[in-house]
């Protein structure tokens, strides 16, 4: 089924969404049942997932720990069908890379960077071949600054739906969702500072309406609201140098 978005048509289908519990990927498995998808989400909290398929109706869960391959499995096999693809999951590690574990360093990337790349590997295939569907991975203006390693992976997925976007026929839209801090549960769960002035803040439901919108659109980064545009726009451009001077000055 297909319906008008903004004087555009877009298949009303499946969507499969990983890290909907919480934040912009709980608001964006809002707006995809909103628009009529039946929704297929994915986390490890098994008891949350049920909680929110119950209140979208048309959702059904799948439990799985995005780090352990094994586990990993029935997720790629529920994507070779989906008409939309939402990679969301995600986490930061407090400690620098000097403190953290190897068996840290590598969790976050199997759900930042191996996970994505695997679920899309599963998903585009089948979305060629029916000749429509839109993949939304959720990244970072963190991306753009060298940051560690959380921005790292970021900077991985940009780079990799940006790779992807050229390569898709014309209504297969990869879209990399950029935003800057946003409240959510994910500096809280990560005990990370979270002061700051109020203007570097984002609401996530603007931000998830703003990506699914971008996505279906078929615009390629999605940075929500003016000022991270504007911020993004000298991280991009500014040197390299400087931004290492940044980061420096941010680790002390």
């Amino acid at each position: 089924m297909a319906t008008g978005r903004g004087g555009r048509w877009s298949v009303v289908g499946t969507a499969l969404i990983t890290g909907p519990t919480a934040g912009i990927g709980q608001e964006i498995a809002r707006e995809l049942s909103a628009r009529g998808h039946h929704l297929i989400l994915v986390s490890r909290d098994a008891i949350r997932l049920q909680e929110l398929a119950d209140e979208l109706g048309d959702a059904e869960v799948l439990p799985a720990d995005l780090s352990d391959q094994q586990a990993r499995l029935p997720v790629e096999k529920a994507a070779r069908d989906v008409d939309w693809l939402v990679n969301n999951a995600g986490y930061g590690i407090t400690e620098s890379f000097l403190e953290s574990t190897v068996e840290q360093e590598q969790a976050l990337l199997d759900v930042l960077v191996t996970s994505v790349m695997r679920l899309t590997h599963a998903a585009l295939p089948g979305m060629v071949e029916r000749g429509h569907g839109r993949i939304l991975n959720v990244s970072s203006v963190a991306g753009w600054v060298p940051f560690g390693t959380y921005s790292a992976a970021k900077a991985w997925v940009t780079v990799f739906s940006e790779g992807l976007a050229a390569a898709t026929p014309k209504d297969v839209h990869v879209t990399a969702l950029c935003p800057g801090f946003t409240r959510t549960e994910f500096h809280e769960r990560a005990a990370m500072d979270i002061s700051g002035p109020g203007w570097m803040w984002l609401d996530a439901e603007r931000v998830a309406r703003q990506g699914v919108k971008d996505c279906d659109k078929g615009t390629v980064l999605s940075v929500p609201s003016n000022r991270y545009q504007a911020l993004s726009l000298v991280a991009r451009h500014a040197p390299r140098s400087l931004l290492r001077q940044v980061a420096k000055g941010r680790e002390r």
